[in-house]
């Protein structure tokens, strides 16, 4: 069996999320959260364009006034006047940006205004959006093997850096550079032991499956990164209320996996492409991956998968949502009583602010209802994410 293949499992997004991956894993995702939310140039200069705006009206208004207080003829008491309604006059304006919940993003910064929390959240809903995110995700997997009712635990921390760069007024491209670090209860040394069983590759996303019948230890390390790459129509079609967007393009598997345990010593590629329908209050969607292997160790097993995400979203409001993106997982290596895994779930996500940058919150519970027959594969997963957000028109090269 091809436990390789079992685990080029689950590409996120968004979304996409455990508490076994070690103190080197936690210290990773830690360190990735701490330099985007605290990066002076990310928090503090969040918004130059707002703090630069009111420094200028500030010295235009209150400076320049103090300065003309000694000297000032009746004539230059107008032009002050005139000048002391300007904040109120900019004030309005970007009160009323923020309270257009469809208003451009780029549109209110380039007025010298700050996004509302609500249309930042907005923004991330939209995973070919002009937003640049950084996901920090945790996954928790019970892993089962049905033929002898083994179990067993693998926790992957995945990090996520999703920017868009704008190829002309029409198009753009959505980049995605997915790294993990997979913790599998697999002893390491014992690995070659169990060559037969193939290599654990671990996609961007966490869950999968694992040689069960070789557990007797952990392996914690890097695990393959991947790069999907998706062009997208800088503007949506409308659909009802709603809009559907969509992108198409490829993905990218790099076996930098440090024990061959935790990869699939594989190059691969393949195509993808993803389509949402965001409406008002449901967000729905799915991102499809095909993964071959074109190179790399011919001792190791082929890889041959496909990878569908769907996501289900339902809003209670502008900043908090309830519903999953689940990973259905095809692995066309194996018999096909042992192809497919198809999980449900359920989960709730919050945007909120730290400082400047707006934060997105997220639990998911994810229940396999079909799974392998005689190969080990995951049965519960458990996701938790956090992304840090900021839109790309922060960001001169992505424009």
């Amino acid at each position: 069996m091809s436990s390789g293949n079992q685990l080029l499992a689950v590409l996120g997004g968004t979304f996409g999320r455990v508490a076994t991956t070690s103190r080197l894993t936690g210290a990773l995702a830690l360190l990735a959260v701490c330099v985007f939310v605290a990066s002076p140039g990310i928090t503090a200069d969040l918004y130059p364009s707002s703090d630069l705006y009111s420094y200028a009206a500030n010295d235009n208004i209150f400076t320049r006034a103090a300065r003309q207080e000694a000297a000032l003829d009746p004539n230059d008491i107008d032009i002050a006047q005139a000048d002391a309604k300007k904040p109120a006059e900019v004030s309005e304006k970007c009160r009323a940006l923020q309270n257009d919940i469809s208003a451009d993003v780029g549109d209110i910064i380039r007025a010298g205004c700050e996004p509302s929390l609500a249309q930042m959240s907005a923004l991330m809903d939209n995973p070919l959006g002009n937003v640049a995110m950084l996901f920090t995700q945790f996954d928790y997997t019970r892993l089962k093997n049905h033929s002898n009712n083994k179990v067993a635990d693998q926790g992957v921390y995945m990090g996520i850096a999703q920017f868009p760069k704008k190829l002309n007024k029409d198009w753009n491209l959505i980049n995605r550079v997915v790294w993990t670090v997979p913790s599998v209860p697999i002893d390491g040394d014992r690995f070659d032991e169990f060559s037969n069983q193939g290599g654990a590759v671990v996609p961007p996303s966490g869950g999968g499956g694992a040689p069960i019948d070789a557990f007797g230890g952990r392996t914690t390390a890097l695990g393959d990164m991947y790069y999907v790459g998706l062009f997208s129509p800088e503007k949506g079609i409308d659909v009802g209320e709603g809009k559907f967007v969509w992108g198409g393009g490829f993905d990218l598997a790099f076996p930098t996996a440090t024990e061959d345990v935790t990869g699939s010593g594989k190059w691969s590629a393949g195509p993808s492409a993803l389509g949402v329908y965001l409406g008002k209050k449901w967000k729905i969607g799915a991102l499809a991956q095909q993964y071959w292997d074109y190179a790399g160790d011919s001792d190791r097993d082929h890889v041959n998968l496909t990878n569908l995400q769907y996501f289900v979203f339902y809003d209670l409001d502008e900043t908090t949502s309830i519903g999953a993106a689940p990973n259905i997982i095809a692995n066309w290596t194996q018999d096909s009583s042992d192809t497919f895994t198809v999980p449900i779930g359920i989960g709730i996500s919050k945007t909120i602010k730290l400082g400047k940058v707006p934060v997105r919150l997220g639990f998911e519970y994810h229940y396999s209802v079909i799974h392998p027959d005689d190969v080990p594969g995951a049965l519960h997963n458990f996701r938790f994410y956090i992304i840090p957000a900021a839109p790309s028109a922060l960001f001169g090269w992505m424009n």
